[in-house]
């Protein structure tokens, strides 16, 4: 964004001189945990913030759009092609230089600006130089990355394809359990040995994105109103609804490859092999890539940025992404969206205006600046966060579908005012 509205860009990527724990590759864009970039059903705040991205001609969304597979009413990607299409487009970007090196320093005395978008997954050196700029300890959160399985190795014969309450194409592959075999699995999962965290880790889970076997020790049918819900999935073959049922989203645009929805954990490998085979379907499963768990690292933005994403007490320091307070990928690119805009209208010499609080975009700079510091924990966009409507507004429409329509109308009247005069010095 920064490069194509006109400023001169150095991006520094410390892969491959320096590797992540849950990284494979070297390339931009690589996703680790999910492949899904959330709802594309109208009126919904995922497909909000997407569509407000869309019209500020966000090039990842375009990116994503070019190489999405079957996944229902989301939008999912064949992670590999993603990640190429992202490594082309910064190759053609004439301003754009690639750096790969390790940053360890953050300077802000000098007359360019730093976006410091480095994720979840920072270098050690690099946590320590923010810290340090931070006047305290940064937090932090564990994340869990869910299991991809071989599609060739699940059994068709006791599985159903589906998308709940038949919204979109039935692109998800449906395992269905009933109460015997939901027993089972619950019993095993419970009492799966997990990896032991080291003396020096502090175990802090994110709240929307909990390992399934800390799920299920709330209770034995807490699954079953998460991941494992069943409600809107009705099996076609028996015309009746499942006790629970474990989903499969398509990984890749060759179909081959699926991962379970929602089935993060931090199980050993071994234990993962023998539960999730209980899973009907997958009895005889080939597992691609089993959960594991990493380190997240973000922010106490609301203590530390403005409205610009950027730093109070070093302001020609800016921070996007997930180590900004938000949580998922949407909103991250969204983030580094803003924070290429406000970049290179400083840059240039132009007034910045941030995105108005309501939009879907404000409202999530809005959270992570004005939250309370002491139970800020990364968010993912809801509308929640959105403006709400006025109370005669409320007081007149009762249909919570149609609240929510009316919100994202008035979202977007207020994001394109605001848009028309942002873009500057090249067509984005």
């Amino acid at each position: 964004m920064a490069a194509a509205l006109g400023a001169e860009v150095v991006l520094y990527e410390m892969r491959p001189v320096r590797q992540t724990p849950a990284h494979q590759t070297a390339d931009f864009g690589e996703l680790v945990c999910s492949n899904s970039l959330k709802s594309e059903s109208e009126n919904t705040a995922p497909w909000l913030l997407k569509r407000e991205m869309r019209r500020a001609g966000s090039v990842l969304l375009r990116l994503a759009d070019e190489c999405a597979v079957p996944a229902g009413h989301a939008l999912a990607v064949d992670r590999a092609e993603f990640s190429r299409r992202i490594g082309e487009a910064i190759a053609r970007e004439p301003r754009i230089t690639v750096v790969r090196e390790e940053v360890t320093a953050l300077e802000d005395d000098f007359e360019g600006l730093t976006i410091v978008a480095s994720g979840p997954l920072t270098s050690e050196a690099l946590s320590n130089e923010i810290a340090r700029l931070a006047g305290q300890q940064h937090l932090a959160f564990y994340d869990s990355i869910s299991p991809i399985v071989d599609g060739d190795t699940i059994d068709r014969e006791r599985v159903y394809m589906a998308a709940r309450w038949d919204k979109g194409t039935a692109d998800y592959i449906n395992c269905p359990m009933n109460k015997e075999e939901y027993d089972r699995f619950y019993d095993a999962l419970v009492t799966a040995e997990g990896v032991e965290a080291k003396e020096w880790e502090q175990v802090k889970y994110f709240e929307g994105c909990l390992p399934i076997e800390e799920l299920a020790r709330r209770g034995r049918d807490t699954l079953r109103f998460g991941p494992m819900k069943p409600v809107g999935l009705r099996d076609p073959r028996t015309g009746k609804t499942p006790h629970a049922v474990v989903q499969l989203r398509c990984e890749n645009l060759r179909a081959d490859s699926y991962n379970l929805v929602g089935f993060q954990n931090h199980l050993k490998y071994g234990e993962q092999a023998r539960v999730l085979r209980l899973i009907p379907g997958l009895e005889n499963a080939r597992f691609l890539r089993y959960g594991q768990i990493h380190r997240n690292t973000y922010i106490e933005s609301p203590r530390l940025l403005d409205q610009t994403l950027a730093m109070k007490e070093h302001p020609r320091l800016l921070f996007a992404g997930q180590i900004s307070g938000v949580e998922g990928y949407t909103e991250s690119m969204a983030t580094g969206m803003l924070a290429g805009l406000y970049a290179a209208r400083r840059s240039l010499d132009l007034p910045v205006a941030p995105v108005p609080r309501g939009t879907a975009l404000g409202s999530l700079v809005n959270y992570i600046t004005r939250a309370d510091v002491k139970h800020f924990q990364p968010a993912n966009v809801t509308f929640d966060l959105l403006e709400p409507l006025e109370e005669e507004t409320r007081r007149r429409v009762r249909d919570k579908r149609e609240r929510h329509r009316l919100q994202c109308e008035r979202a977007l009247a207020k994001f394109d005012a605001w848009w028309s005069e942002q873009a500057v010095a090249v067509a984005v």
